[in-house]
């Protein structure tokens, strides 16, 4: 690949992801209930799946993706219950100790994988990489050592571009320690990660 083609992946990618959707909604709210920190694993984790599509797109296995339609409902589904899993623990939690309870109750590899099942089963990201990415990227030309340019370009724009609205998210609630405002932070969260688990579940790639 030639550096325009880098070029113009990465700017289609970040403008992609800077486009709030479900992923970002959920991140925003797991930082907003949490704070950024317990928060860091699952953009990870969602960045990854970002990868599987990819390499998928790249070594020319789209064609099988598209076929397994039933397993990638059920991807979507898991990802919608972990969602629903997470507003619920911020809707219960007490505001005097909401912060610790939601770092106990969940590890970082479950924020891990909570964010990969979220990444694999968002019809935006299917999208991107099985539909878009042929359209600006010529696949046949990617060589083994293009695809591991792209990759970690991929992790690079969406740190970049994922990192700020975990961080700003996180300092509002660090700002608000008032037991009604952290409730209220609570039961907003919440409500973005159960309307970002009705989108996931509801749509289809």
């Amino acid at each position: 690949m030639e550096v325009s083609g880098f070029i113009t992946y990465a700017v289609a990618l970040g403008i992609a992801v800077a486009i709030p959707g479900p992923g970002v909604i959920a991140l925003v709210a797991r930082s907003l209930g949490a704070g950024y920190r317990p928060t860091l694993p699952m953009m990870m984790g969602m960045a990854l799946g970002d990868v599987v599509y990819l390499t998928a797109a790249v070594l020319g296995l789209a064609y099988i993706a598209s076929t397994f339609g039933m397993v990638f409902t059920i991807i979507r589904y898991l990802g919608a219950a972990y969602l629903l899993f997470l507003a619920w623990k911020f809707f219960q939690a007490k505001p005097e100790t909401s912060q610790f309870q939601t770092q106990r109750a969940q590890g970082p590899i479950v924020s891990f994988l909570g964010g990969l099942a979220i990444s694999l089963g968002n019809p935006k990201v299917i999208v991107f990489y099985l539909a878009l990415l042929p359209t600006f990227v010529d696949l046949r030309s990617v060589t083994g050592l293009d695809l591991g340019l792209l990759i970690g370009l991929t992790f690079v724009v969406l740190i970049l571009v994922l990192l700020p609205y975990v961080i700003l998210a996180g300092r509002a609630r660090t700002l608000l320690r008032t037991p009604k405002a952290l409730r209220l932070l609570n039961r907003t969260a919440a409500g973005c990660l159960t309307g970002a688990a009705v989108v996931v579940a509801a749509k289809s790639a």
